[in-house]
């Protein structure tokens, strides 16, 4: 393998570099995106158990706003529910853009990866086939093999910026997909807790 990267030239640095960036993203994000992190169960049946027992105070607030990015929305909205049903979901929809912005964090690095990457392997090629034609006009062509050698060499790296590229991309798809979900779920469990606490649809 280090015998491969070597030979695609010093194009194959920042290939790499991406290559690692991507891996460290991606594994990241399927840490930080698990469901039960994201989207605690049964949190509005709890909330509204919590409320109902009178406990819902600062203290049980703050808790439930580090718990969780869910967690987070509901709090902004439990803590200005005084103010009425309007300013309440005002208050969760602001909380949930900040909440998404987290969620999306590294995904445009990701995207940004998998539009590079193929470019990259490709001027790397560019660069070998120059190098490749400079020696024919030195040396000419008189040994075929060498001649096909060389742009053998000069494609590892288009080959290497499309490894890279193409999980990278999927991935990027693939998040961006799973982030959606969880904003339709928030908003759908937003908007139970505000018709619970203003007593238009009962705690399931």
């Amino acid at each position: 393998m280090f015998e491969i990267i070597k030979s695609g030239g010093w194009m194959m640095l920042p290939i790499v570099i991406c290559s690692i960036t991507a891996m460290a993203i991606i594994a990241e994000r399927f840490w930080s995106l698990r469901r039960k992190k994201i989207i605690p169960p049964e949190l509005v049946a709890q909330i509204w158990r919590l409320s109902r027992e009178n406990k819902l105070d600062d203290a049980a607030l703050r808790q439930l706003k580090n718990s969780s990015p869910l967690g987070c929305i509901l709090a902004s909205g439990l803590a200005n529910s005084h103010h009425g049903r309007k300013f309440m979901k005002e208050c969760i929809e602001e909380t949930g853009r900040r909440v998404v912005h987290d969620l999306e964090r590294f995904l445009n690095t990701l995207g940004t990866i998998a539009a590079v990457s193929p470019l990259l392997g490709l001027l790397g090629t560019v660069f070998g086939m120059i190098d490749i034609f400079a020696s024919l006009l030195q040396h000419g062509a008189g040994n075929p093999s060498v001649l096909a050698g060389g742009i053998s060499v000069a494609l590892i790296t288009t080959a290497a910026g499309l490894t890279v590229a193409i999980p990278s991309l999927i991935f990027h798809r693939y998040f961006e997909r799973l982030v959606d979900d969880y904003v339709v779920t928030m908003e759908e469990e937003a908007l139970k807790l505000v018709d619970i606490l203003h007593e238009d649809r009962k705690a399931s």
